[in-house]
């Protein structure tokens, strides 16, 4: 059925002639060219106008190349871009309602639970009204996939944390984390290898397992947990609501599925990135890797709502995302 959508989405597309060329975009990433996930990102302008027959084209831009990765929400509202792929959790200080629902600490512990949240549990929604308040629609989600967590020191648990000098970024994670008694200490990620290296930190919030493997973590901070259990970011792929408005509803819907294809696509690739790196690992007899148990995870997660109800209270929309994301875990079973 999606072939013959497609097909027939082309054939009236490019049927008029002039119709062809009729939709031109701009977009930009808060990832950099080259950036594997960038790459993921390109795939789906390809696609589009693969589908479209040549009718829409996006031009996707990274990070930096018109305004700042922080300001292309404005950007977009503004006109000045047509649209963004970006974490939502950089609008957390317009509203910190875009921060909860963009990465709860804790509350994943795998790439489809959120984006379940996201399509099926109300986050889709929420997303619509606070994108929409600034002149934006929300098209889809997609996400890096879930970060990983090194470590110097085993780590099978919660209570294993407790004294855990940690690099993590200011804000709700280093909070949640704080809560479980580790310590955390804010540095920039350049100086994370060096600080694991010398024993400054002995264990940090980094990226996601592939990368941390590529990068040499795990050989100076031997004990990773895999899958992670703190961070997972929400990316979302908006536009200028008046043009998304101005759209015939066959090329919002093509747009709407192209971006499903995309989220899917990428986290097939980032997966498979992490299972080899996983078997690199495991076969590295200096390196022990980490899977905490659902009871385990449960217990971070529940640390995790008490900072979430601190962030609620600072806004409706917050309010809203904390009764949203707090009922359908209870709902799936994934809080204790």
């Amino acid at each position: 059925m999606k072939l013959i959508h497609a097909a027939a989405l082309a054939l009236a597309m490019c049927s008029g002639g002039a119709a062809a060329q009729e939709y031109s975009f701009k977009f930009q990433s808060s990832d950099p060219a080259g950036n594997p996930n960038f790459e993921f990102q390109k795939g789906w302008t390809e696609l589009v106008a693969e589908r479209s027959g040549g009718a829409v084209e996006i031009e996707l831009l990274p990070v930096g190349s018109v305004v700042e990765y922080n300001e292309t929400l404005d950007a977009v509202a503004a006109g000045i871009l047509d649209g963004q792929i970006c974490d939502s959790s950089y609008w957390a200080g317009k509203d910190p309602a875009f921060g909860l629902i963009s990465n709860p600490v804790g509350a994943w512990s795998d790439p489809e639970q959120m984006i379940d949240f996201v399509e099926n549990g109300g986050g889709k929604e929420i997303m619509q009204e606070l994108l929409g308040s600034y002149g934006l629609h929300f098209i889809g989600v997609s996400t890096p996939g879930l970060e990983a967590f090194v470590s110097r020191v085993p780590l099978d648990g919660v209570d294993d944390l407790q004294g855990v000098k940690m690099r993590s970024p200011e804000g709700p994670i280093a909070n949640v984390f704080a809560a479980a008694g580790a310590s955390p200490v804010n540095l920039p990620s350049s100086e994370v290898f060096t600080s694991l290296d010398k024993g400054v930190v002995d264990a940090a919030d980094y990226s996601v397992f592939s990368v941390n493997q590529q990068q040499g973590l795990n050989d100076v901070a031997p004990h990773p947990v895999y899958p992670g259990f703190h961070s997972l970011p929400l990316v979302e792929v908006s536009m200028n609501k008046a043009k998304w408005d101005a759209l015939p509803e066959d090329i919002q819907t093509m747009l709407e599925e192209t971006v499903k294809e995309f989220q899917q696509t990428q986290l097939a690739g980032n997966r498979a990135a992490d299972e080899a790196a996983l078997a690199e690992a495991e076969d590295n007899p200096d390196i022990t890797v980490h899977n905490w148990s659902e009871e385990e995870r449960a217990k971070f997660r529940e640390l995790g709502v008490a900072e979430w109800e601190r962030i609620a209270g600072e806004s409706p929309a917050a309010q809203q995302v904390f009764d949203t994301l707090t009922a359908y875990l209870q709902e799936k079973d994934l809080l204790q």
